[in-house]
């Protein structure tokens, strides 16, 4: 019987997909952005202060019996002049520490902002993959109900969408319904530009050798469409979805600024930007301030990040 060699043991091991990526030109490109290392660290932070809000906020601030009604206008770090308790941040005029209800406040709005462009993205995908892979009436239908929706301002889109599906909503559930309202409003009014950049990407790709095997060996359309195209046109969807998320926060915080938004059960960002609002002549700025700032870094941030992605992507600058 014939003994075989043992393998040397100095032979490389394979590389782990951990170490693949680190290796990537993707994360080299990332590395050498400080914006998007910034950028990157202030998003992850918010978003883990807003799930981990229970957890970190002083207290619960929608929790009436946690309030104190003496302790309102506090100003930020001093002293309360009948209570003595001090908060960060500050209170409002119901005394809830503006801290504790600007981290419940980015939960709403990051979760709308989410769901409005997960919601908008499946639709326009969807719509482009359709317009662009079977054309004729279906692309002349889709593309010009695209276009009629673009020569009016997405806000208002959402406004009235927002309006008409609250109307039809009964009495009893619209406060338990206006988030799942308000995301379907965004959404509605930011599925164009996934659509129009799906479909001129599917025109370009169903007329490749790939698409043309699909049909050979019986392939069905929709099953096409799914597994052979739909990869390959991913790449400008996430560039899109990500700058869109700092629209669709922006635009949730502009509807509850205007009182059609998250109902003040649940208020988010923009409520408690309009609450403050109607404080800031009166002295009482930070009520104002804080949650302000933490919009614009938050949206800031977010679009930062998506310029970057969109650079990173794009292979004319690499």
């Amino acid at each position: 019987m014939t003994d075989h060699p043992a393998p040397p043991k100095d032979l490389p091991k394979d590389p782990s997909r951990l170490r693949i990526a680190l290796q990537s030109d993707f994360f080299y490109s990332f590395r050498r952005s400080p914006v998007a290392v910034v950028s990157a660290v202030i998003v992850l932070t918010m978003v883990l202060a807003a799930l981990f809000a229970p957890l970190i906020a002083p207290t619960n601030p929608f929790d009436p019996a946690s309030l104190n009604l003496m302790n309102g206008f506090t100003p930020p770090s001093t002293p309360n002049a009948f209570t003595g308790d001090s908060f960060v941040l500050g209170t409002d005029d119901q005394g809830r520490d503006v801290l504790s209800t600007i981290l419940y406040g980015m939960r709403i709005s990051l979760f709308v902002g989410l769901a409005a462009v997960l919601f908008a993205m499946v639709l326009g995908i969807s719509l482009g993959l359709l317009s662009g892979y079977a054309g004729g009436w279906t692309d002349t239908v889709i593309m010009r109900a695209a276009d009629v929706q673009l020569t009016f301002p997405s806000i208002l889109v959402a406004m009235l969408i927002f309006g008409v599906a609250k109307g039809v909503t009964p009495v009893e559930y619209r406060d338990q319904m206006a988030i799942w309202v308000l995301i379907v409003a965004i959404g509605l009014s930011d599925w164009v530009q996934f659509a129009r950049v799906v479909r001129g990407a599917t025109l370009v790709e169903k007329n490749k050798d790939y698409v043309a095997a699909a049909r050979l060996i019986g392939r069905r359309p929709g099953a096409i469409m799914m597994r052979h195209i739909l990869p390959n046109v991913l790449s400008p969807v996430l560039v899109i979805a990500t700058i869109s998320l700092a629209l669709a926060i922006i635009a949730e915080a502009t509807l509850s600024f205007l009182g059609v938004g998250a109902p003040p059960t649940q208020p988010s960002l923009g409520t408690l930007i309009r609450i403050g609002q109607g404080f800031l002549f009166s002295g009482e700025w930070w009520i104002l301030f804080f949650p302000a700032i933490t919009l614009l870094t938050l949206a800031l941030s977010v679009n930062l990040l998506g310029d970057w992605l969109r650079d990173a992507l794009n292979p004319r600058l690499r």
